[in-house]
């Protein structure tokens, strides 16, 4: 049929109550009715009625340390902020490039370790540090203009009169 994983497995919770308690023919026809709804075949739908009722147990995840720290990420954004403010995908290629240039000219002082962190990072990662600086580069407010008759009267328009 056209249903959803969810939807699936909603019906298949509300029957497996039923099919627990049911008899042999009753069961057989839980069955039926369960891969008629669904599309399952009989063998898959037997396994989600039993496991439909089991507890799961979700263990919460510690959340990764971060691989770059604040040093990387102010280093990041000098560089970010000297080429004008590109995205990660035009960063990325021209800081092998970038960093040894900018180092031999002192205008950025960083360790070799930190210098080879900013030339290996992926443009994906550069553009997630620096999202919060790029957002601050956003314009916000009013634009001041407001539409009104003077500007309409000044345009010429062809009216076939």
């Amino acid at each position: 049929m056209g249903l959803t994983m969810g939807q699936r497995q909603a019906v298949t919770r509300a029957i497996a109550t039923r099919y627990r308690r049911a008899s042999r023919a009753e069961k057989g026809a839980l069955l039926d009715e369960l891969c008629a709804t669904t599309g399952w075949h009989r063998n898959h739908a037997r396994k989600a009625l039993a496991s439909a009722l089991m507890p799961k147990v979700v263990r919460v995840r510690q959340p990764r340390a971060p691989k770059y720290g604040t040093d990387v990420v102010l280093a990041l954004r000098f560089c970010w902020a000297v080429l004008g403010a590109p995205t990660g995908k035009r960063l990325a290629p021209v800081m092998g490039e970038l960093v040894p240039t900018l180092r031999r000219f002192g205008e950025l002082d960083v360790s070799d370790e930190l210098a080879a962190a900013l030339m290996v990072m992926s443009p994906a990662t550069m553009d997630r540090r620096l999202a919060e600086y790029r957002a601050a580069l956003d314009l916000r407010g009013r634009s001041h203009t407001k539409p009104g008759s003077l500007l309409k009267d000044s345009i010429p328009i062809r009216t076939w009169a």
